[in-house]
């Protein structure tokens, strides 16, 4: 059984540096430099500069109104990429989850799978799918070490902003629908203004 903790254990002693020890730590402590130190001073200079252009505007303001431009709205970020749960993954490899359309690149060129991985993509996107299945092929292994390119570029397309915002994430389908010749895709889902 676990022992229960007592309220009053005795303090701890402090137990005193050693002369190698405090040698060492003095050492250290010499060489250490303030981090913030610089911050601290720019930030000191600028409010100083700050209180001051203040009092002069309080002096100086015209009573005419100037029309300043708003900054341009920036564009949001691409949401970043979520890996498929452990579940999802293993509903998708059993067949418990339907892979709800395939788009197989075999034997395209890189410009021509790209093409086509986005128009795939944005259809699937549009049509509220959920998984899809895109079939890279594995490339020949040995010597000729060029071949899958396919296999390779396109998990780095599909992490790319121009596809996140309409893919959640991916991950290397089971053996049975392809094993590392094809990935799992899961669709974002469409947003009703």
């Amino acid at each position: 059984m676990k022992r229960p903790p007592t309220i009053l254990d005795p303090p701890r002693r402090k137990r005193s540096l050693s002369e190698e020890e405090r040698a060492l730590w003095e050492s250290v402590a010499r060489q250490a430099r303030p981090l913030r130190n610089k911050l601290r001073v720019a930030n000191s200079h600028a409010a100083s500069l700050r209180t001051e252009t203040s009092a002069v505007k309080a002096v100086v303001q015209p009573k005419s109104t100037i029309a300043v431009a708003a900054p341009a709205p920036k564009k949001p970020a691409a949401p970043p990429l979520v890996p498929l749960g452990r579940r999802e993954r293993s509903q998708l490899s059993k067949g418990k989850k339907e892979i709800e359309a395939r788009l197989d690149l075999h034997g395209m060129t890189q410009a021509r799978a790209h093409r086509a991985l986005s128009g795939f993509l944005h259809r699937a996107h549009g049509d509220g799918l959920t998984f899809v299945l895109v079939i890279t092929g594995k490339g020949k292994i040995g010597a000729e070490s060029e071949r899958g390119v396919l296999r390779r570029q396109v998990p780095q397309w599909l992490s790319q902003p121009e596809f996140r915002n309409v893919v959640v994430g991916f991950e290397e389908a089971h053996i049975g629908h392809g094993g590392t010749g094809a990935l799992y895709v899961r669709i974002r889902r469409v947003r009703i203004p």
